[in-house]
């Protein structure tokens, strides 16, 4: 596959492409004769997984140490399932985040859905900015 038909199936830029063979998110790419990126279906496998990777936020550093373990072998299953642990933590703390950010939209939503039937605005919740903590506690008096 070339690099054009591999952005056009992934919907991504050449240069991202390129950036992840160098940076090492995806180990380097066969070329051939005229040097031109043939990719086989191990690299589509590891453009796949970098893609997902990525779209889930793992930064681009956390990525090329999980490839340079796949490229070890074996013996490093251990360090690559406490890794993915680490991105699956840290993923369910912005699923958690985003989950209170949207009770939080949808009440008020909901005030403003009372206020157009009684023509009167009413804020009758606080919301905390820190669930761990109940310091930071916001009334919502504002739009």
């Amino acid at each position: 596959m070339t690099i054009k038909e591999v952005c056009e199936k992934y919907s991504i830029s050449p240069d991202t492409l390129r950036y992840y063979e160098r940076v090492g998110v995806i180990p380097a790419v066969h070329r051939t004769k005229n040097n031109i990126r043939d990719y086989t279906e191990k690299d589509i496998g590891c453009v796949e997984n970098a893609i997902c990777m990525r779209n889930a936020g793992v930064p681009v550093e956390m990525v090329v140490r999980y490839m340079e373990l796949c490229q070890q072998g074996d013996e490093t299953f251990m360090a690559r399932r406490d890794l993915l642990r680490e991105v699956r933590e840290d993923i369910v703390k912005q699923i958690e985040k985003c989950q209170r950010e949207l009770e939080r939209l949808e009440y008020k939503i909901e005030r403003y859905e009372a206020a157009v039937e009684t023509g009167e605005l009413v804020w009758d919740r606080t919301f905390s900015l820190e669930p761990e903590t109940d310091s930071a506690l916001c009334r919502e008096n504002t739009p």
